[in-house]
């Protein structure tokens, strides 16, 4: 792949993902269409994958940037259900769907099969945790999901590498599979001990947001490659370091925090709107090399792959959600109690994504003996299938389930409470320092400047209590959203000053930056997110 065919690819699958935004279509989908439609387009560039970059070019940034949002006490509080999805169901969806592959696609050896599995067994959480926060799920089911789709990649990883090193003629028994996992396993975990602090350590003590945020992209990667180099599992080390530092990103500088939070959701974006287009791209490659097997078998078999993928998991999910609690009295006084309904929307919100696309892209083309890799189109075809189907009948099914449901939804009014009341105290503190520190002589201030202080510490305090209160009878904003808004205008319309002051040459350009930064600052501190970020 030239440059030029990779800045098209780029520019091309953010263009459609932003126009999707636009639609009801979700962005996936759309990104498919268009990339199956372009790849008929005569001159079109061959998007074929290098399978050995794939992994290690994909996987560390998208890893990252969902586990550096993570919450590690949420997971830790819920660490039985996480593992028992994350590494119990990828293993039992591995074999099942592997052994019914097997079972159902004439000459396709298990070993292949088993790659299948895989490929396909780890559930890519992002979407359905993006519905469950916007339907107001309980905060448990969001936890579960988000932990879940963590860990799953490197037990989907580890185990595909076991199914590999078969097909490929390396050989390996279940023992020396069973003995690989966990060493790769407890390998990755070890990787990522050892760095977290030294990586930690080192973004604290550099004092540029620049040097910051270019470190904060070479994290993963670096975690990776040096698990990997140890025949560990690279996507733990990355997932173990992700989870430390972002537990502890307070300790760097606000603007750190502000330019890392930008660039890796444009890093995310940018690689996951290019898998999904890469998937339409490959399909008619895909179709052309299916060998024995017709194109209308394979839609058959993708019939019966998805059904295995969604029955399997509900197969787990419900067992491993009521059998603990039967055998166990301590986790049925530790965790709280869950009915059925709990288990159908876990179950459902399965969908697959761009980790099993990225894990199929990196099957090579060849065996050790040279010869082709068996069944590996067929292999694509179905995880792209399973991908775009879990996507269109799970993905778009999941909001009107949940809502049939009726799940108890989050108290957003205590949530809010909480909130105010924490924000009260920190305010209370911050007040506390501020008399301390104006009682000092050195830090004499005009009284103007001392109420500003001031002023700002109860506007942070009110704020949230406000969202407690009435509403505009007019609009139906709260005070403090009638307020964002008018903090917003006013910023906006000296920001139109500025501008027209540099076009009359009055200011120049360094200046006018300099005050539009200052601006920037301010209408930041003013926006409160509203989920459209």
């Amino acid at each position: 792949m030239d440059v030029l065919a990779l800045v098209g690819l780029v520019a091309g699958s953010a263009a459609v993902a932003g126009a999707a935004r636009r639609t009801p279509v979700p962005a996936p989908l759309l990104l498919v269409a268009v990339g199956l439609l372009a790849a008929y387009v005569p001159g079109m560039p061959d998007y074929a994958l290098d399978p050995h970059i794939v992994l290690p070019l994909i996987l560390p940034p998208l890893l990252y940037t969902s586990a550096v949002d993570a919450s590690y006490l949420d997971l830790r509080a819920n660490a039985r259900p996480v593992a028992l999805l994350s590494v119990g169901y990828v293993l039992f969806a591995t074999l099942a769907v592997g052994y019914v592959a097997y079972l159902l696609v004439p000459a396709l050896p298990l070993t292949t099969a088993l790659v299948l599995g895989a490929v396909i067994a780890p559930p890519d959480a992002v979407a359905a945790t993006a519905i469950a926060r916007r339907l107001g799920l309980p905060h448990r089911i969001t936890t579960i999901l988000q932990g879940e789709s963590l860990v799953n990649d490197a037990t989907a990883i580890t185990a595909y590498k076991v199914a590999l090193a078969a097909a490929v003629g390396e050989g390996a028994s279940w023992g020396g599979g069973l003995r690989e996992f966990l060493v790769a396993s407890g390998g990755g975990v070890a990787v990522g001990l050892v760095l977290m602090v030294p990586l930690h350590w080192l973004r604290t003590h550099l004092r540029e947001a620049l040097l910051q945020n270019t470190l904060s992209l070479l994290i993963p990667f670096v975690a990776y490659a040096l698990a990997e180099q140890f025949g560990a599992s690279g996507v733990l080390a990355v997932v173990v370091v992700a989870l430390y530092l972002g537990h502890h990103n307070t300790q760097v500088d606000f603007a750190t925090r502000l330019q890392e939070h930008a660039v890796w959701k444009m890093v995310a974006f940018v690689l996951e709107s290019s898998v999904f287009a890469l998937i339409g791209l490959q399909v008619p490659f895909v179709l052309r090399g299916l060998g024995r097997y017709g194109v209308g078998q394979a839609f058959l078999y993708a019939i019966g792959v998805f059904v295995v993928v969604v029955v399997a998991r509900f197969v787990w999910v419900f067992p491993s959600t009521f059998l603990p609690r039967v055998l166990s009295e301590r986790i049925r006084g530790r965790e709280p109690d869950t009915n059925w309904r709990a288990p159908v929307i876990v179950g459902w919100a399965g969908m697959r994504g761009v980790v099993s696309l990225a894990i199929a892209f990196s099957i090579p083309l060849r065996m050790h003996d040279g010869t082709p890799f068996p069944g590996r189109n067929l292999v694509l075809f179905l995880t792209f299938t399973t991908v775009i189907g879990t996507l269109v009948v799970q993905g778009l099914t999941l909001p009107p389930l949940i809502r049939l449901l009726r799940l108890p939804p989050r108290d957003l009014q205590a949530e809010t409470l909480a909130e105010a009341q924490a924000q009260s105290e920190a305010s209370r503190a911050a007040e506390r320092r501020l008399d301390a520190l104006l009682s000092d002589e050195r830090n004499a201030l005009p009284q103007p400047l001392q109420a500003r202080l001031r002023a700002v510490l109860e506007r942070r305090r009110n704020s949230v209590w406000e969202r407690l209160g009435g509403v505009n009878e007019v609009t139906g904003e709260s005070a403090d959203a009638t307020y964002t808004r008018l903090s917003r205008d006013v910023i906006e319309t000296e920001r139109e000053v500025f501008v027209s002051l540099r076009d009359r040459r009055s200011i120049d350009d360094e200046m006018m930056r300099t005050l539009l930064r200052r601006l920037d600052l301010e209408e930041a501190a003013a926006y409160r997110e509203d989920g459209r970020d």
